[in-house]
């Protein structure tokens, strides 16, 4: 599982929403030992603080953030060009990164960067993501940038987890 300069895969976790990298670290302190020690987990805090309380405020301390901002029925988003933005500024600062992992609106996010990144449209200034690791993901349709970033075939090594 190294890459190919024999070290483990530097991988950039995304957060749910209304969480935290904090949160998520903890949530993946469940894997294996022996799965987490082969691999360089990055957690980061999404850039926007949560507008309401977050769900997991009895379970985990605040502060909790939402990468980006939907209206109920998920057909209208706001900050997602901002979000987008984000990252590549975090992945910058902090990566490279090999891939790219995340859970609810972090795997939402992840699944659709690839996509955004191989039309050149943002994400260029990184290196070419090689893989997603998806934990109960959905397919973001309607932000601008990401409405074509599923119009073709991605040619990267996916996992996808639904359920516990």
């Amino acid at each position: 599982m190294a890459n190919e300069e024999g070290k483990k895969p530097r991988i950039l976790c995304l957060h749910g929403f209304r969480d935290s990298g904090a949160i998520f670290l903890k949530e993946i302190g469940r894997f294996p030992e022996s799965l987490l020690q082969r691999l360089d987990l990055v957690f980061a805090d999404a850039p926007f603080p949560a507008e309401e309380k977050s769900d997991a405020g009895g379970v985990c301390d605040p502060p909790h953030y939402e990468w980006f901002q939907s209206n109920e029925d998920y057909r209208e988003h706001r900050n997602f060009e901002e979000c987008i933005a984000f990252i590549e500024d975090y992945m910058i600062k902090n990566g490279p990164f090999d891939g790219v992992l995340g859970i609810s609106q972090g795997a939402a996010l992840a699944a659709c960067l690839p996509g955004i990144q191989r039309r050149g449209v943002r994400l260029t200034r990184i290196p070419a993501i090689k893989f997603v690791i998806i934990i109960s993901g959905a397919k973001l349709g309607t932000p601008p940038l990401a409405a074509t970033a599923f119009s073709t075939p991605m040619e990267l090594p996916s996992i996808h987890s639904i359920g516990t």
